[in-house]
């Protein structure tokens, strides 16, 4: 059985030339978009693999994208970004590039030093996924190479982004809280940690205010410390009917919190998360969440970073990624009051 595939055999199977096989899996100009899709399937499907090493010795590239996430991301308890990068990694793969994770260690995030995968010109691009520091932030963008923020963003900073719809989804499962009959909401986050947890609160925060419901800022809960370190939640004196947690891990642990009180969920408090991870389906009862679609996030992405190698000035902004609700059990419906809202 042949194995070793090359651009010929690709070529041959499509009736096109080489020069156009090897334009359209270097994602050079020349070839429709249509048509470098087909040859991407195609040498998928054929098992052709690319010769980084001999192309790096020929056009000075390295092949390699670096995705570089910050150390308090990577705990043992932590899963939602290693996903992501398995889902990069897999992308950057039909474009015959390697990805390279690359651990931010507090230290070094601290100290302000470029990641080592930069200094020593291991990569070509780097995606920095997961929020760092703002001071962190001006050291990225000394980084004299095509960059892309994942998951995060940061209005200042001229560096284009890829997020989830943050503001949109928790808007909607707030809604979705509001339509069950529940009008004492909490939300649980850390509103000044992250862009993700921010926007969150204010999609949270609008549909409170399009339902005509007050803001309550003692059922504001911080789940963590102004360097990301989770903390314990303390429940409010008057408790609400529901909780919208700013991811699911948050929402795992306060479910645990509430079970240890005395609550049930979702009989005395219904409990919502974010993200559609591990957590939501360990938890009891399991998560009502929104999902993050991470292949696409994962496939823009990689994407965006292989067109800026390409061309170096191309920008193209904040690129928004839409989740969806998957319903589960953690949410109690109030008969009484959905009934009136519905009326």
């Amino acid at each position: 059985m042949r194995t070793n595939v090359t651009m010929q055999d690709i070529a041959n199977k499509l009736g096109v030339s080489s020069v156009t096989v090897s334009k359209a899996l270097s994602d050079k100009e020349g070839v429709s978009d249509n048509l470098k899709i087909k040859i991407k399937k195609l040498a998928t499907e054929m098992g052709y693999r690319y010769n980084s090493a001999a192309k790096s010795i020929k056009d000075g590239l390295s092949y390699n994208i670096g995705v570089m996430i910050p150390q308090r991301f990577t705990g043992p308890n932590e899963s939602f970004y290693l996903k992501v990068y398995q889902q990069i990694a897999l992308h950057l793969d039909s474009y015959g590039y390697y990805g390279i994770l690359n651990i931010l260690s507090n230290e070094d995030e601290q100290l302000l030093n470029f990641p080592r995968i930069y200094s020593e010109n291991k990569v070509d691009g780097i995606i920095i996924l997961g929020q760092v520091s703002k001071q962190y932030i001006e050291t990225v963008q000394n980084m004299d190479l095509p960059k892309l923020f994942l998951d995060f963003y940061d209005e200042h900073a001229a560096i284009d982004s890829i997020v989830t719809d943050n503001f949109y989804g928790a808007y909607e499962i707030t809604n979705y809280l509001i339509r069950s009959g529940h009008r004492e909401i909490a939300y649980v986050g850390n509103i000044y940690s992250t862009s993700s947890i921010q926007d969150r609160f204010l999609g949270y925060y609008k549909s409170l205010l399009e339902h005509g419901l007050t803001l309550d800022h003692q059922l504001l809960l911080n789940d963590r410390d102004e360097n990301g370190k989770y903390i314990d939640i303390e429940l409010p004196e008057n408790m609400p009917t529901a909780f919208v947690c700013n991811c699911d891990q948050i929402a795992f642990e306060l479910c645990d919190r509430l079970n240890s009180k005395g609550f049930k969920v979702p009989e005395d408090c219904s409990v919502v998360g974010f993200d559609n991870d591990i957590y939501a389906t360990l938890s009891t009862p399991q998560l009502t969440t929104v999902e993050v679609d991470i292949d696409q996030m994962a496939r823009t992405a990689v994407k965006s970073i292989m067109e800026k190698v390409s061309n170096p000035n191309r920008q193209t902004g904040r690129i928004l990624v839409q989740g969806k609700i998957i319903f589960r059990d953690s949410v109690r419906k109030l008969n009484d009051e959905s009934a009136t809202t519905n009326n």
